[in-house]
């Protein structure tokens, strides 16, 4: 593959680096991060995904790039909704996967000889693990009719957090356009007992410390203050969105065939936007985009009790208050410059997040003036990040910088790594609680499976993709 060096944090690989490339494929990451990439498949996937009719500006990578399903994870293609085609496999199969953030009133440093009963009372509070059931119930019909159409709106109507959660939701927690029609049986079957559920894989609760503020300004306005305690939750659609997936890539091969669309990949199989695949898979996928949000709107309820509970605070001393919830992996139509003019486009986002600059019309009134909240979760042993979206990711990467560490090992190899030590005792020295209901949880998710994080934030930063607000250290985590 030919990868051109073009400049300090951009890769290109030239559109005439394979046939069928439409427009050229871009990687922002540093030189020893580019290192790493060259080790997988993703450079293929970004090329193949080069391909897709519709697509605009280029195929891009942020740093935390790694082999996926179709496009890589940490890729971001934008299709013209007038001549292009949505991917199922550029969103991938945790539709919404996503991560919320609360900041507290609470001192780490007041928390920290109580972190073993805390992380236990989080761990019975929040299901999580293979097949894990949990204790929010809706009827059928009110799932159809309100919980997918809806989102984190329905779920704080019925008590679940507060209704001004809301505003610090992405989109308002809940995204137009779901068809609840378009969802299968199946799917609203395997939902059904998953809401208010971590599940397994990379999800994670975790409690954390404000341990350094990089721009005091924005802190304040986000309510973080050095010292202080937060809880991050990171999970998506679960069961719901898997089967959504499936069931559109089932689907698309055909409209292939009857559009007469050939692809390189066939994880990348697609539908032109105006087709009866793609408008059923859009509706279908945003409603399993809503059920996400209502999930990290019943697991932050539940997250909040639990910590009230375990420490003996009102919730007044508590001060629980939401910073933002956002979404990692998803499709959206939005509107972006493209050659000097403005253009409807659908954004895949996979493994990716939103990253608008201050100003931008879509923004809460809350953040407009500084931007939105981007949250870059660590790897359990290191730093998490807090930054915020900037100019730059309008011009070159349709408002989208990093959205986590991105993996170096595959969970297999990470087990294989991890043979014969103890992950639970090892993290515990460093001071960090660890709670798994998987019996292989921590080795697949140690730190040493992960880029350095620290690096990753850096190249976003310095390619003038989003800021660092603040930097947030582990100090108890449960895993599926």
């Amino acid at each position: 593959m030919r990868v051109e060096h073009r400049g300090p944090w951009l890769w290109e690989i030239p559109p005439d680096a394979r046939p069928g490339m439409r427009v050229p494929g871009r990687i922002y990451a540093d030189e020893g991060l580019f290192e790493a990439i060259r080790r997988d498949g993703s450079l293929e996937q970004v090329a193949n995904a080069a391909t897709l009719p519709g697509i605009v500006t280029a195929s891009l990578a942020m740093p935390d790039i790694h082999q996926g399903y179709g496009l890589p994870v940490g890729g971001v293609v934008a299709t013209d909704t007038a001549d292009g085609v949505v991917s199922p496999g550029g969103v991938g199969y945790d539709i919404n996967c996503g991560v919320r953030l609360a900041r507290t009133d609470l001192l780490a440093s007041e928390v920290k000889g109580r972190l073993d009963t805390l992380v236990e009372a989080l761990g019975r509070a929040v299901p999580s693990g293979v097949g894990s059931r949990g204790r929010v119930a809706f009827s059928p019909r009110e799932e159809r009719g309100g919980l997918v159409l809806e989102g984190a709106r329905f779920a704080a109507r019925h008590g679940y957090g507060e209704a001004d959660d809301l505003d610090r939701i992405e989109s308002g927690g809940m995204l137009p356009g779901a068809d609840p029609d378009a969802v299968s049986d199946k799917a609203y079957e395997r939902g059904r007992g998953q809401l208010g559920t971590l599940g397994s894989g990379n999800h994670f609760l975790e409690v954390q410390e404000v341990e350094t503020v990089l721009l005091p300004e924005v802190a304040t306005a986000l309510g973080l203050e050095q010292g202080r305690l937060t809880i991050m939750i990171h999970t998506g659609s679960r069961g719901f969105g898997h089967q959504v997936c499936t069931d559109a890539l089932r689907t698309m091969p055909g409209a292939m065939r009857r559009h007469a669309i050939t692809l390189p990949d066939r994880q990348l199989a697609c539908a032109p936007v105006d087709s009866p695949e793609a408008r059923a898979y859009l509706g279908a996928m945003r409603a399993a985009a809503n059920f996400a949000f209502a999930n990290r709107q019943c697991l932050a309820h539940f997250a909040r009790e639990a910590v009230i509970h375990a420490l003996g605070v009102s919730p007044r001393a508590l001060g629980w208050a939401l910073v933002y919830d956002l979404a990692h992996n998803i499709a959206k139509e939005e509107t972006h410059e493209v050659e000097g003019r403005l253009r409807r486009v659908i954004v895949h986002r996979k493994g990716a997040t939103r990253a608008f600059p201050p100003g931008h019309p879509e923004l809460a009134p809350a953040y407009r003036a500084i931007g939105q909240p981007v949250l870059i979760p660590g790897d359990m042993g290191r730093s998490s990040y807090v930054l915020v979206g900037a100019p730059g990711a309008m011009a070159a990467t349709f408002g989208s910088t990093c959205h986590g560490a991105g993996r170096l090992l595959s969970r297999t190899a990470a087990v294989r790594a991890a043979r014969g030590r103890s992950i639970a005792t090892e993290l515990r020295a460093r001071g960090i609680v660890a709670r798994a209901s998987g019996r292989d949880s921590l080795a697949e998710e140690m730190p040493e499976a992960y880029k350095d994080v620290q690096r990753v934030v850096e190249v976003v930063e310095r390619a003038g993709l989003s800021r660092v607000v603040a930097r947030l250290r582990p100090l108890g985590v449960v895993k599926g």
